[in-house]
């Protein structure tokens, strides 16, 4: 509905859709400083209105990289565009793969952009979990290959982390699946002088995470200061470790986690709905002088 009424906006305004897209901001919450505006960066956002997912800005699975945490592999069927959105729908494999010395079970979906993301940009999303034990993510890396020195390291923005349903009996997980839990973390660093370590922060959605859409984003305001939104509100700012000054790359993925185990039916009895997160659009944003 949200997109429809974009379209009608376009339809009779000669500005175009580009122009009558506006970061998700509620009044009063825009942090942009005075004489700068918000710029769509079109090589990071995407409406999935296609039939098929643009190669152009993000790839789907990475078989040379990262091809998931066991019991979760990733797998290029999980990942369609329907009903205008990027959907993710988890399934367990028929029967067991064992790659190297780890067992897969299930599929979960992998997309990460082309380009990537840097200090300054505002980026968002809008998106329902799964209704699973498996995460529903939003989140950037960098690629330590691209690295040198001191700056070939680890630097992880965790936008959004939730799952669907909690199967770890421990009090501290038990919100998992009614929150925004943002973090940063520093690792695998090549020198001493660079800080290691993890900060982040958590806030109640207002509901289950699959029981509808919401707006996730970050303002990457600079490389020692992270403000962090949902539906529009500022609710947390998050200080990292280390300095978050390299290039990253966006990660929408639905993975399995150790904390959270697969129950014994497998977790995969729901519809095809429950199995999917939907990604409505993503957007980024840079600013530029008025």
């Amino acid at each position: 509905m949200h997109k429809l009424y974009i379209l009608l906006i376009c339809v009779f305004f000669s500005q175009g859709c580009k122009e009558a897209i506006r970061p998700s901001f509620n009044d009063g919450e825009d942090p942009k400083p005075k004489h700068k505006e918000w710029v769509l960066v079109d090589k990071l956002s995407d409406e999935f209105d296609g039939v098929a997912l643009d190669e152009s800005k993000w790839k789907n699975t990475e078989p040379k990289g990262w091809i998931g945490r066991p019991p979760g592999i990733f797998k290029k069927d999980v990942v369609s565009l329907d009903q205008g959105s990027l959907r993710l729908t988890n399934y367990q494999l028929s029967s067991p793969e064992q790659i190297r010395e780890d067992i897969f079970t299930h599929a979960g979906g992998y997309v990460g952009s082309q380009h990537p993301v840097t200090v300054g940009h505002y980026i968002e999303c809008r998106m329902k979990a799964n209704k699973t034990f498996m995460s529903s993510t939003f989140w950037l890396i960098n690629n330590t290959r691209d690295g040198e020195n001191c700056d070939k390291r680890t630097a992880e923005l965790d936008i959004q982390e939730c799952v669907g349903i909690v199967t770890n009996p421990q009090k501290w997980a038990q919100n998992k699946f009614r929150q925004m839990g943002s973090n940063t973390h520093s690792r695998n660093t090549q020198c001493p002088e660079t800080p290691v370590g993890s900060w982040g922060n958590h806030t109640d959605i207002g509901g289950l995470a699959f029981e509808d859409f919401h707006i996730y984003a970050a303002w990457w305001k600079s490389k020692s200061e992270i403000l962090f939104f949902l539906d529009g509100k500022h609710v947390y700012t998050v200080h990292p470790e280390a300095d978050f000054d390299l290039p990253m790359y966006l990660r929408m993925v639905t993975e399995t986690y150790n904390w959270n185990p697969v129950p014994e039916d497998g977790g995969m009895t729901g519809s095809e709905e429950d199995r999917t997160t939907s990604y409505d659009w993503v957007r980024t944003w840079k600013l530029e002088d008025v």
